[in-house]
């Protein structure tokens, strides 16, 4: 097998945001350790199983960095290890600016860690407080700073969209922030209320834009973004060139992969399968739950469509066997009537209009199939 991508998920926090719904808990030095000792064996013995090696590693949460760098350390020294000689071209790991330790990023560095992504969410102190995020903007800068001292110089942030409070003009000093911050990377995305948060309860009290001020704050923002430097390469992704996220990039070329860990999904040989959210289960040695076959035509083609280059129609012959159903090349020419698509003979992609509604667009080119 050729190498795929390992995503671990740390599933702790010191606090749950109230827009996340990520699987996440609040636990003990105790447990961590515990749980890292768990994501060794769980990982040897996947490994093993399906005699696997990674060439992208992406750690995730929840925080990270809130696991504490002893057990980041043991886990990244296991998994580089185990993966012997092959080579891996990224290794990220998230993390909290106000949860890092001293030397955290130091450690990451030694482990092979290439690659940080850090939440920032907003550069404007009030819209963070909002959004439950502790600490200031001033402390993404300084873990920049101690991220670059160490040599990780491939620094994503996370910035959100369309929050409580959101102004076109305290978006501008956020993707200000993020020109100057030294960041390579942006993951720019739109909030969504989801059940089972705090901010689904509160709902109707949250001083949010309407549908019409959030599509102008996201194409305001791919513009912002774009004059900084950062192009799009996906619906919610900006990089610097040659900075585009690889691990991620897997996800959305239908690639596969292997996660460790509660609520952790895994891609292989045309299987997926997840690991159930419940700390303990997955600590006393659950096994994955099966869900179905994967990597499909309608998969790959829906994946693809997040992407900027859209689906390409040499990609689908090669990966295939055959040529991009005619049923998707009509669907493609009612919408490109609408400013939602551009479509010709070697690609179809959505706009940034499109993309805005992107989850009906891609239904409607992929829904006679």
């Amino acid at each position: 097998m050729k190498p795929v991508g390992l995503y671990i998920h740390f599933p702790f926090c010191a606090a749950k945001c109230p827009y996340c719904d990520f699987y996440s808990i609040v636990s003990d030095e105790a447990a961590k350790s515990l749980y890292s000792d768990a994501v060794v064996k769980a990982f040897i013995g996947m490994k093993n199983k399906y005699k696997l090696s990674f060439d992208t590693i992406y750690f995730g949460g929840g925080t990270p960095s809130a696991a504490g760098t002893e057990n980041i350390r043991k886990i990244a020294e296991c998994v580089m290890s185990e993966n012997g000689c092959q080579d891996v071209s990224e290794f990220t790991v998230e993390c909290n600016p106000s949860f890092v330790e001293p030397g955290f990023f130091e450690v990451l560095a030694k482990c092979g860690v290439n690659r940080v992504s850090i939440g920032l969410q907003s550069a404007i102190d009030g819209e963070r407080a909002a959004l439950g995020r502790s600490g200031s903007a001033s402390d993404v800068l300084c873990a920049v700073a101690e991220a670059q001292k160490a040599g990780i110089t491939n620094i994503s942030l996370d910035l959100m969209l369309g929050i409580p409070g959101q102004t076109l003009k305290s978006l501008e000093e956020s993707v200000n922030f993020c020109g100057f911050s030294g960041a390579t990377h942006i993951s720019a995305y739109l909030l969504k209320i989801e059940k089972g948060t705090p901010f689904f309860e509160m709902r109707d009290k949250l001083l949010l834009p309407d549908e019409d001020e959030c599509a102008e704050i996201y194409l305001s923002a791919c513009e912002m973004l774009e004059e900084k430097g950062f192009h799009q390469y996906e619906i919610s992704n900006f990089a610097r060139q040659g900075a585009e996220g690889r691990h991620n990039l897997k996800y959305w070329n239908c690639d596969e992969y292997l996660g460790i860990g509660p609520s952790a999904h895994s891609f292989l040989n045309g299987s997926r399968f997840y690991f159930e959210r419940c700390v303990s289960a997955f600590t006393d040695g659950a096994a994955p739950v099966p869900d179905g076959a994967g990597g499909d035509f309608s998969e790959y083609a829906m994946l693809r469509l997040r992407l900027s280059d859209g689906l390409r129609a040499k990609d689908v012959i090669d990966r295939f066997g055959f040529a991009v159903p005619k049923e998707i090349e009509k669907a493609a020419k009612r919408l490109c009537g609408l400013g939602l698509v551009e479509s010709d003979s070697c690609k179809t992609r959505l706009t940034r209009r499109g993309f805005i509604v992107s989850n009906m667009v891609i239904s409607e080119l992929l829904a006679d199939l």
